[in-house]
């Protein structure tokens, strides 16, 4: 709660902040509320500082910065881009025509719906609602709330689905004894349900540590994080846990599976290719290795562009942590741009797969290629008669 005087303030500006100028909407709200007595402008965690204006309310009003207006093209480009990119992957890898074990295609149509979920939850409630569709319904502070948990949720199972995938094909390539009773459909489908309720389970606190920032009509609007999320020990310990679970802990585990997936190829390749010299006297396709091939392209395509994209959204929240400098509420502070850039590749990483799969799967192009045409085929029947 803010207080009465507080809330008809917010009800002023909430009921007039369309027609007032941007400058003079914030030079309002900073002469009512007094920022003098706050470290910066509206500094939340001060106790004497009442919650500033949400961020999406001002940048409808006022001049955005760069960062921002990049943000206004990015996220609505990714969304119509992500939405239909993977709906086609979750369709064509579900008929199980692409040349894929039942596995690896379970484990495909999981990230790709995990994938699609992140760009509905995250890119779409969390980013493009907000930028173009300030004081919406999904602004009441349980919605966003609600929506914010979601995307955390969304968020750590793609991460997750991504290492089950790496680790179902690191056993495949490297423990042959494990690879007959674990690289199964049965086993991927486990997987799948598993890392779904844990991911969930995990990110259910996300939805307890916003608070509104004002009430109107007993209606609460905005997330506003809760002054003990920062304070608390058991919060500060659900944060640093939430850290390394994810995305530390699967950044490095893909890592790690990938560097000794390398080093077991490059053995086993020398050891294949002198074996085959001396028993064939010259050199010949090996079918297996052929086979072999095509799995480690997908597995370090999939896992390489992970990290690429990922790998700057780490680092930076890494840095944040250590510098203590995690919420910054300034536009033109350069650590808020970076985390802003980090963010957009950290999200791009939801669009990537199918377009991995169309470079390096052949029968996935055949198929996509049926996909599209199949709507097409009675129009074009109807137009030759």
């Amino acid at each position: 709660m803010i207080g009465k005087f507080a809330e008809d303030i917010a009800v002023s500006l909430i009921v007039n902040w369309i027609a007032v100028d941007s400058k003079k909407l914030v030079e309002k709200w900073k002469m009512e509320f007094n920022p003098k007595k706050c470290e910066g402008l509206l500094d939340w965690n001060s106790s004497e500082c009442l919650p500033e204006l949400p961020e999406s309310v001002l940048l409808t009003e006022m001049g955005s910065p760069v960062i921002h207006q990049i943000e206004y093209i990015y996220y609505p480009i990714l969304a119509t881009f992500g939405v239909p990119v993977n709906l086609l992957a979750i369709v064509v890898l579900s008929r199980g025509k692409c040349g894929l074990s039942k596995c690896i295609s379970r484990y495909l149509v999981g990230m790709a719906v995990a994938d699609l979920l992140v760009v509905i939850t995250d890119v779409i409630l969390n980013w493009i609602v907000p930028l173009y569709f300030p004081l919406s319904f999904l602004d009441i502070t349980p919605v966003c709330s609600l929506t914010l948990f979601l995307s955390y949720a969304t968020a750590g199972i793609s991460i997750w689905l991504t290492v089950g995938f790496t680790f179902d094909r690191f056993v495949a390539i490297c423990c042959e004894k494990l690879k007959t009773k674990y690289c199964t459909e049965k086993t991927a489908a486990v997987v799948l349900g598993t890392v779904s309720v844990l991911g969930c389970s995990e990110s259910v606190p996300w939805f307890f540590i916003y608070e509104p920032v004002f009430e109107i009509d007993n209606v609460p609007w905005y997330c506003n994080t809760k002054p003990s999320f920062v304070t608390s020990l058991v919060w500060a310990a659900f944060d640093m846990f939430h850290l390394i679970l994810t995305p530390c802990v699967p950044f490095c585990l893909i890592l790690l599976l990938n560097i000794l997936t390398v080093r077991r190829i490059l053995v086993s390749s020398h050891v294949r290719r002198k074996l085959r010299g001396r028993s064939n006297g010259e050199n010949h396709k090996d079918p297996k290795m052929e086979n072999r091939r095509k799995s480690i392209i997908l597995l370090f395509s999939i896992s390489g562009s992970f990290i690429l994209l990922w790998v700057g959204w780490v680092v930076f929240i890494i840095y944040a942590r250590i510098e203590g400098t995690r919420y910054i509420y300034s536009n033109a502070d350069p650590v808020y741009i970076i985390e802003q850039t980090t963010k957009m590749l950290q999200l791009l990483s939801s669009c990537t797969n199918t377009c991995i799969y169309v470079l390096t799967q052949t029968k996935f192009r055949e198929e996509l290629k049926n996909a599209v045409k199949y709507p097409l085929n009675p129009i074009v029947q109807l137009m030759k008669s």
